[in-house]
């Protein structure tokens, strides 16, 4: 386990037990709305199989399984072991498995569309996980990720930073205990690609036609690629929305 995969494992650890009331906390209970766009976002339906990486506490994962119905199967990893317990007692019938996001354990082209909330700014290798879940997409499927971002806006802009380096660890420290965690968040944050720069990255680990959105005046962007079929994977990305 490489040093932030160490340091990112025993920060979850150490939060599992609060994480989701700080989300909705932090989030003033727009989390919820974030996941049920990057659900929609995989424009699938019917009997499918779909992917959450870094599923964390299945937060994604349940509002995947309500969007798909019961005919569809939602699998979800994640390499903390405190986290999946969590996502076990908040889902329903995901299939959770303790795994790396680096290197999944599935066969290539296994799934319609792949997932990730909140966490690739969490892991050693971002461009590697993105890889590996183009990888075991389906040609024509979507991946689809959730993540941070910075609101375009000045003035927001500035107040989305304060926000960030003030009121977000302090609240977090009081109502988690951990302190490390939430000086760690802000600044995942803040170190974090732009939009543009997600979508480059995830043009670079074979995506096609990679677009973005922003939700909560740029606070969240969520980012939309899609599996190219082998014929068409010279072809450029797309702007964003």
């Amino acid at each position: 386990m490489t040093d932030k995969a160490a340091y990112v494992h025993r920060a979850f650890t150490a939060i599992a037990r609060r994480y989701d009331l700080l989300n909705t906390l932090l989030s003033f209970n727009q989390d919820r709305r974030w996941r049920r766009a990057t659900a929609s976002a995989l424009e699938i339906d019917g009997s499918v199989t779909v992917l959450d990486v870094a599923t964390g506490t299945g937060k994604l994962a349940s509002e995947l399984e309500r969007k798909l119905g019961a005919d569809s199967c939602v699998v979800g990893i994640d390499f903390c072991e405190p986290m999946l317990r969590r996502a076990r007692c908040q889902t329903r019938s995901t299939a959770l498995l303790l795994a790396a996001s680096e290197k999944l354990p599935f066969a290539d082209e296994c799934f319609d569309g792949t997932t990730v909330g909140f966490a690739l700014r969490n892991v050693p290798d971002m461009e590697k996980t993105l890889r590996e879940m183009v990888r075991v997409t389906k040609a024509g499927g979507k991946v689809v990720c959730l993540e941070f971002s910075r609101p375009k806006n000045p003035i927001m802009r500035g107040l989305h930073r304060a926000y960030l380096m003030h009121i977000l660890p302090l609240v977090g420290w009081l109502v988690s205990g951990d302190k490390e965690a939430y000086v760690y968040l802000p600044r995942s944050i803040m170190e974090f690609p732009s939009a543009e720069g997600l979508r480059g990255i995830m043009q670079r680990a074979g995506l096609q036609g990679v677009r973005f959105r922003f939700l909560t005046c740029g606070v969240v962007a969520i980012h939309i690629g899609t599996k190219p079929h082998q014929a068409d994977a010279h072809t450029p990305g797309e702007g964003c929305d």
